[in-house]
């Protein structure tokens, strides 16, 4: 699975290396421990709000991490989707239809997984790209407040979930689930373009997804607490 993870690069940073022409809202600033409900920067394309028949622009927004689909009762369920399988994305309801419309990237230096021991026990790993940026899968929803008015700009709440799979070599020992990591290129472009909108595409394209080339490295428990956040978290552990 994916619960925390790290981004420092500017949006500046993020648009160049996303391809996104716009920047939405203000920018969040680094984190070195995203946890979960917090607001993250994601990659999408979509037509302007106010052109909706507009060709779609690649962008960079800002969304709550846990995603609540537009059918939702309760924002509360966001907090149990933050995580999609990739596996089940075309066809679970909570997902299938933003798995054809609503596809982003969610960029990261890295993520945090935690390999259980025989003790007991769990050791923060971070896993990362050395130095690359690591744009793992995501979707995104939008959830119409029902409190709000219809023209209020802020009724519609975004967020988004990180897509995951069956992890493998140095990332299975450390745990089953792994984010989905897209590669520069072609995948990229083709998981953000709103034209794949059949199901069997975009199964398609997810199972083409190369292993993600990732190194782990051990961290500090410090991570366990969101609270905690600061450079020294994905500082490697040295045991004497």
């Amino acid at each position: 699975m994916c619960g925390r993870y790290a981004t420092s690069r500017s949006d500046t940073e993020l648009a160049d290396a996303l391809g996104a022409a716009k920047i939405v809202g203000e920018e969040p600033g680094p984190s070195w421990n995203v946890a979960p409900t917090q607001l993250v920067r994601v990659a999408l394309a979509r037509a302007p709000r106010e052109e909706p028949e507009a060709d779609p622009v690649r962008q960079l927004c800002t969304v709550k991490w846990g995603l609540v689909p537009s059918w939702a009762k309760d924002v509360k369920i966001g907090t149990r989707m933050i995580n999609a399988r990739a596996e089940t994305i075309t066809s679970k309801n909570a997902f299938k239809a933003a798995a054809r419309k609503r596809r982003c990237i969610v960029p990261a230096d890295g993520y945090y997984e935690w390999q259980k021991n025989d003790d007991g026990t769990k050791t923060p790993f971070f896993l990362h790209a050395d130095g690359d940026l690591v744009a793992m899968a995501g979707l995104y929803e939008l959830w119409p407040d029902p409190a709000k008015r219809e023209d209020d700009p802020d009724r519609w709440l975004w967020t988004c979930t990180i897509l995951t799979t069956t992890a493998t070599d140095a990332l299975g020992h450390i745990h089953d689930r792994s984010p989905v990591v897209l590669p520069p290129g072609e995948m990229r472009e083709a998981w953000l373009d709103p034209e794949m909108s059949k199901p069997e595409d975009v199964d398609a394209l997810l199972a083409s997804i190369p292993d993600p080339a990732l190194v782990p490295r051990e961290v500090s428990i410090a991570v366990n607490n969101p609270r905690n956040n600061s450079p020294d978290l994905i500082e490697p552990v040295h045991h004497s």
